[in-house]
């Protein structure tokens, strides 16, 4: 497998990524939505998951399909970042369509960066209009780091941020991932520069440190965080053509990405979650096959993103964690 063109998650066909931010806030929204409805499922594997329309993803549930699926900041306000990416997707005439009305699904899911140094004092809840921007934003080009729903992101002991990555097979699937990092664990291994996630790095993409040359894996960890504080959500997208299952099976396949990325993870405290995104642009050639790559490979990805986004993460006025690039410069 190799990175696709510009090792993003809109390296698969047909889906665009739009970020908005509020920097006094220090929080943001991160919408992906498709050039139309897609396949789509959940795993969630943290202890304090916040989501909005998840239910219906289910297999045996009426819709099969969903318009867009939104990462947020703000724990629960976040919430409402997508009714303002639903209120846009109606203005364009997008949604099931049930009597001559048009309901954008859009599911969506929260992470905790309400004590980040930020004003919270807001008197209406931003996340709306920040869900509104996001779509407004949408593109197959974006940032990373400190963006989107990443932009008030912490993880143990640095800041957090916005990842992404892909990868296409041999059989010509292409395969993505895209995550908000905001985990109780350690993306980095002991006090070190050098990623957990360093063994599926490809092309220096996180710094080309290579794996740590010292740590004790037996190494209790520290507790950082207080309950509710953390949660790390991702999206992992294909063009091949899955039914709801098979693509709940690749998110599953998925959270070994998160797992070996952060130490440790889906945690009592966390909620982490992954969701699923099938285009079905490109039909199995073989079905027994490629959806065990596919899994693979969105664990790959979802490795790759989440220290790319910790990699990427800009220091800025107000940080209560430093970013990577402020404590190890270049390693």
């Amino acid at each position: 497998m190799r990175p696709g063109a510009l090792n993003l998650i809109t390296d698969v066909a047909g889906l665009r990524v739009g970020n908005a931010e509020d920097h006094t806030i220090h929080t943001g929204v991160t919408a992906l939505v498709g050039e139309r409805p897609f396949t789509a499922a959940v795993h969630v594997m943290g202890g304090a998951p916040g989501t909005r329309e998840t239910d219906l993803l289910a297999p045996d549930k009426l819709v099969q399909e969903v318009d867009a699926l939104v990462l947020s900041g703000g724990s629960a306000f976040g919430l409402d970042a997508a009714s303002g990416v639903a209120d846009g997707l109606r203005a364009l005439g997008r949604g099931f369509e049930v009597g001559g009305q048009r309901v954008p699904i859009v599911p969506g899911a929260i992470l905790f960066d309400l004590l980040n140094g930020g004003d919270k004092g807001w008197v209406e809840n931003p996340y709306k209009r920040l869900g509104q921007d996001a779509l407004a934003a949408a593109g197959e080009e974006f940032a990373l780091g400190t963006a989107g729903a990443g932009t008030g992101a912490m993880v143990h002991d640095l800041k957090g941020g916005l990842g992404s990555a892909s990868v296409v097979l041999e059989c010509g699937v292409t395969v993505g991932a895209l995550v908000a990092v905001n985990a109780l664990g350690r993306v980095t291994v002991g006090d070190g520069p050098e990623f957990w996630a360093a063994p599926w790095e490809m092309g220096g993409e996180f710094g080309g440190l290579g794996t740590a040359r010292a740590h004790d894996p037996a190494a209790e960890p520290m507790l950082m965080k207080r309950a509710g504080e953390a949660t790390t959500i991702a999206i992992v997208a294909t063009d091949a053509a899955l039914t709801q299952a098979q693509a709940q099976r690749m998110a599953i396949a998925a959270h070994d990405g998160m797992a070996r990325a952060i130490v440790p993870s889906h945690t009592p405290f966390d909620g982490d979650l992954v969701f699923a995104a099938a285009t079905g642009a490109r039909a199995l050639k073989d079905p027994v096959t490629e959806p065990f790559l596919i899994g693979h490979a969105a664990a790959v990805c979802l490795a790759r993103a989440i220290a790319r986004g910790v990699y990427l993460a800009a220091p800025r006025p107000g940080d209560v964690t430093p970013a990577w690039a402020a404590r190890f410069g270049d390693g």
